[in-house]
């Protein structure tokens, strides 16, 4: 008998709840908590067999004890990324511990509302390490979309997955005014073999209700640059959680048309699957 495709998320977060035990950095739109339990309850209910866990930045900045301990909880749920600090003197030892840790799938990067440029010795050592250890490099570039692409030019043995369609992404209703004025960049991007978009956070760019039909034309012009063996779905949850529920950013994906069952099968999984070299169990 044949088994179902899994479907697998690309992006979601968990974290404690701000105390002094364990203090925010600073503050995240959406719920005062989410826990492991709370990500897996609300992937069970629409299905979601796994997700990528990623720590979220503006919260804990490069620590990711809060996620590794969700894993702990919940092993074969979440395949684990983490940020890193293109400034650290010990990116080399900090990428060898982190990919030798039970569940890690990959690193991450902050290029959006930073200053860097391509020859900044910490960036590219991080993709460089990457690319030793055999794990891809994530990383969040709206707005920097030009300078990730002359990364990985110069990088072309490491796999870059670009964050959230590589486009500003919205905390709060509204979305913006043209919120894919910067698509030319997201197309241009796609020339280069080594890299991979997230289609995460995609819904909340609409600026109709649930399916969210203006949001499938440039999706479609993505989809057709890059090709679905090179795109990964996901929902950037609780990032998204002021503009639609975690259900309709999953169900989205499965009543649009503009897909077959075969596309969604790609996109929704087994590209995640192929890149991160992970499933869940």
């Amino acid at each position: 008998m044949a088994t179902q495709p899994q479907t697998i998320d690309c992006q979601v977060h968990c974290y404690a709840a701000n105390t002094p035990e364990r203090p925010w950095r600073n503050h995240l739109e959406g719920p005062d908590e989410v826990t492991g339990d709370d990500m897996v309850a609300a992937m069970d209910a629409v299905s979601v067999d796994g997700a990528i866990l990623i720590s979220p930045f503006s919260l804990y900045g490069y620590d990711p004890s809060y996620i590794l301990g969700v894993y702990d909880q919940h092993p074969g749920k979440f395949g684990l990324v983490r940020p890193f600090d293109p400034n650290s003197e010990s990116i080399d030892q900090d990428v060898d511990e982190w990919t030798s840790t039970p569940g890690v799938v990959g690193c991450r990067i902050m290029l959006a509302n930073q200053d860097y440029e391509a020859d900044h010795p910490g960036l590219n050592a991080i993709f460089a390490a990457c690319a030793r250890v055999g794990v891809p490099v994530n990383v969040m570039a709206a707005g920097k979309l030009p300078l990730l692409a002359e990364l990985a030019r110069r990088n072309p043995d490491t796999s870059v997955i670009i964050d959230h369609v590589g486009l500003a992404q919205p905390f709060v209703p509204p979305p913006p005014a043209e919120p894919f004025a910067d698509l030319p960049n997201v197309l241009a991007a796609a020339e280069l073999d080594n890299v991979v978009i997230k289609i995460s956070g995609a819904c909340t760019l609409s600026h109709q209700p649930f399916p969210y039909a203006d949001i499938w034309e440039p999706l479609g012009r993505i989809f057709d640059a890059y090709g679905l063996d090179r795109c990964l779905w996901g929902t950037d949850w609780t990032r998204a959680v002021r503009l639609l529920t975690y259900e309709q950013g999953v169900e989205s994906f499965r009543v649009t048309d503009r897909l077959t069952d075969s596309d969604r099968a790609t996109l929704m999984g087994g590209t995640l699957a192929r890149v991160y070299n992970w499933t869940p169990s």
